[in-house]
């Protein structure tokens, strides 16, 4: 085993702890509230952000904290940029950078919809993106992968499948998308969506983009695509994705909400050109 491969190995290894970390905050829901039914706001710290629809809760900001604890006992040199607190900059920075996101589908999660996970991607020094490991506790599933080293899934208690995305042994392919929060934006986004849908045989709006990513690349999704999310949300799981054979486009900013642009996984059907809005750099 080369040197380069034995660090990416230890690296991969702390995302895996971390992400466990959060997932493990997230798996105490059901104490608070029964599966299939909502939290209570009152006693959950439920909040909105952008919206009346866009919900932060105690469980966020517990599982980031949860997350980058794991992450910053490691490798204290790292910068951290979450959903809850932002990029925590450090001292003699070693380079790499984590994008993490505590809570990826915070609605389903705070409505008692399974779809949910914690999320942990990490950029080399170069820029490249090199590891992904995606947790979602409800679903007992987890999904990761190494830059170079291939994609691989697992639930609770069973031996790790490598990933080779969709196989096209379906005939009707589902394509999974996302809406935003704001009315103009969201019309666009279902104009975009009829076109793509048409050469698919249905459409599936999960809620959490993260889980959408790498259900295309365990072939459960055919392609996905959506407007506007932020880098926390597709970090981890373009990693995913890619090691598992699987085309991605990532948005050319960090920022979705300043700078929204599409993120595409797989094979949409039409051209990136006739999505709107345009995708930046077309």
């Amino acid at each position: 085993m080369s040197e380069e491969t034995r660090t990416l190995q230890q690296l991969l290894s702390i995302a895996q702890q971390a992400a466990a970390a959060g997932a493990a905050v997230l798996a105490e829901r059901d104490q608070a509230a029964p599966a299939g039914l909502s939290l209570n706001s009152q006693d959950h710290g439920i909040q909105t952000k952008s919206s009346i629809s866009d919900f932060v809760t105690d469980f966020d900001r517990r599982a980031e904290e949860a997350v980058r604890e794991v992450i910053t006992t490691h490798r204290p040199r790292d910068v951290i940029s979450g959903e809850e607190y932002g990029t925590t900059e450090v001292s003699d920075p070693s380079g790499y950078r984590w994008s993490i996101d505590p809570l990826d589908g915070t609605t389903n999660f705070v409505r008692g919809i399974v779809y949910y996970g914690t999320s942990v991607g990490l950029q080399a020094p170069d820029g490249e993106w090199v590891i992904g490991v995606v947790d979602a506790p409800a679903l007992g599933r987890t999904w990761w992968a190494v830059a170079g080293q291939g994609a691989f899934a697992a639930r609770a208690g069973a031996d790790p499948v490598p990933l080779h995305g969709p196989t096209g042994e379906l005939s009707a392919g589902l394509l999974a998308t996302g809406f935003g929060y704001e009315p103009q934006r969201r019309a666009q986004q279902l104009a975009s969506a009829a076109a793509m849908n048409e050469h698919f045989g249905n459409l599936r709006r999960l809620g959490a983009a993260a889980l959408d990513i790498c259900m295309v690349a365990d072939g459960t999704l055919d392609a996905y695509a959506e407007y506007g999310i932020q880098e926390h949300d597709w970090a981890a799981a373009a990693v995913i994705a890619e090691e598992a054979g699987v085309t991605v486009r990532r948005p050319a900013s960090a920022d979705g909400e300043e700078h929204p642009d599409w993120c595409v996984a797989g094979n949409i059907g039409i051209d990136y050109a006739q999505l709107a809005p345009t995708p930046t750099g077309l």
